[in-house]
Formats: structure tokens, C-alpha cells, sequence
């Protein structure tokens, strides 16, 4: 699927406009990106996936195409869940829709778990980046890239950032349309690092009740799996797949595994 086929709506009844693409037909399941990312991350998850869902892919508040340039703080995990319960209710009402969410963007779907469970019926959390409450603060890039971007070394920033979630070199190998991406949402950091030490409290999430599916690339960095660990503790019937020869960015690096694995987590609960 090239970027230019995915058709681009929006929705005016917020602040501002929410942006997404959508296609298919079926049980509604929401694809939420992570840093740096928008809708067009989802490029092999959404053809395929559409065979038997209606996805629906929105690019997160401040981010392209109405990307952010300087700090915003309406750019934040808990205003990206708000948008996105409206989004489903504009978009299917009181129907509950699949979740999915990878890197940060599993923090905005555990959020909006939270904030409207009766919109959720299911998440499926690819490795999920934030931190649990009572945890000690980890080091995070995102300080260091900032001051990269504040002093014009954007490329500097952004090579920073990717390697380090995904492994070093990993910038240098990705391809140009990632590329183009990632420079296009750059400056969202500065409003991300406002955010760096927000953690999600256990006794906040323990207690829900939706199907959860957890995903981890084999060759993701240590963190990612030891939150998969954390979380596997809280919800122990959660089943756990990992996605081979893939890192943070499975779902691009390894499609066919990663999708094969949505799908079948869904199948059973799409049938209810």
C-alpha cells in the first residue's frame, strides 16, 4: 500500500481536528501509534488487517498532518485518550472497539481503557514503554534528543532516539518513507518530555476486565520485555506472543507475524 492510498478524514467536533484513515468492514479495531509516528506507521497493518475489521488508524493531537512545532501542552497521554473515546463514539457510538496500541501509544490505550471502559472490548498492548508507579525512574533519550533539537541538530535528535528504541543503527537502515515520518512528528518530543516520568499506577489497571493480548519484538531492547513481565504479573491470563526477527518496530519489520498474531487474538472475540 503506498502513503498516498490511504484516504485522510476528520473530525471537527473537538477543539481540533482529529485526524484518521480508515478501511474495511467488520468489528471496529483502533490502531494507535507510538513516538514520532502518525497514522501512516500502520501501512502494512491496515490493508491486512481490513479483511475482517473496520480499522480505524487517527494520527494523535500534535501530530502530523497538524504537527506540532514548539511545546504544547495539550499534547499528552490523558488528552490523546479523551480524543480518542470521542472518536469512537462519533465514529460507532456506544460500541465497544479492539485496541491496539504499540510504545507509547500502549500508555494512551491502557488511559483509555481507564477513562471509558465501555468503549474498550479488547487491548492488545505491542511493547507497552511506560513506566509502573513505585518503579525507579529509568534514564530517558527523550532529555537528550531535545537538547539535540534546541540546538537545530534535528537528524542528531531523531538517530538518537530511533537507536535507542530500537537498537543502535537502526536510523541508518530505515527506510525513507519512515524517515520522512519521523522528521515530520521531530518536535513533538518537546512536549513528550514533559511527560517522561509519568507512570501508570497497578492498582489503576489490575482491576480490568478486558481480553488483554501482549506483543514483544525478539530482539526489542530488555526494558520492553521486563514491562511485559510487570504486566503478565497483574494480568496472568493475558496470553504473550514475540514477534521473531523483529525489534521495537515489529510491525514493520516483521508484518506477517505480527499481523497473523492480531488476528488471531481477535478472531475468537469478534465472533462474540
Amino acid at each position: 500500500m503506498l502513503l498516498a492510498d490511504l484516504p485522510q478524514y476528520s473530525t471537527s467536533s473537538f477543539d481540533q481536528p482529529v485526524y484518521y484513515t480508515r478501511q474495511g468492514r467488520g468489528a471496529p479495531l483502533l490502531l494507535i501509534h507510538g513516538s514520532l509516528c502518525d497514522y501512516r506507521y500502520w501501512r502494512w497493518q491496515i490493508p491486512a488487517l481490513s479483511d475482517l475489521h473496520l480499522v480505524v488508524a487517527p494520527s494523535l493531537r500534535g501530530c502530523w498532518p497538524a504537527a506540532l512545532r514548539g511545546p504544547d501542552a495539550s499534547y499528552s497521554v490523558a488528552q490523546h485518550a479523551r480524543d480518542l473515546a470521542g472518536l469512537i463514539r462519533e465514529l460507532h457510538g456506544d460500541r465497544p472497539v479492539h485496541v491496539l496500541g504499540h510504545s507509547r501509544g500502549a500508555q494512551v490505550a491502557v488511559e483509555l481503557a481507564r477513562l471509558a471502559p465501555e468503549l474498550v472490548g479488547s487491548l492488545i498492548l505491542a511493547d507497552p514503554g511506560f513506566r509502573l508507579a513505585g518503579e525507579p525512574p529509568a534514564p530517558s533519550v527523550h532529555s537528550q534528543a531535545v537538547a539535540l533539537l534546541q540546538q537545530g541538530q534535528a537528524e542528531a535528535a531523531l538517530s538518537l532516539f530511533v537507536d535507542t528504541v530500537n537498537g543502535a543503527g537502526t536510523w541508518a537502515k530505515m527506510v525513507g518513507w519512515f524517515k520522512a515520518m519521523v522528521r515530520d512528528n521531530a518536535y513533538t518530543l518537546l512536549s513528550q518530555i514533559r511527560e517522561i516520568e509519568l507512570a501508570v499506577d497497578p492498582a489503576h489497571i489490575a482491576g480490568l476486565e478486558h481480553p488483554v493480548l501482549l506483543i514483544g519484538g525478539a530482539h526489542s531492547p530488555r526494558r520492553y520485555a521486563s514491562r511485559m513481565d510487570a504486566l503478565q504479573a497483574l494480568w496472568p491470563a493475558a496470553p504473550r506472543v514475540t514477534i521473531p526477527m523483529a525489534s521495537h518496530g515489529m510491525n514493520l519489520a516483521n508484518p506477517k507475524a505480527f499481523n497473523t498474531a492480531v488476528a488471531e487474538f481477535l478472531a475468537p472475540l469478534s465472533r462474540r
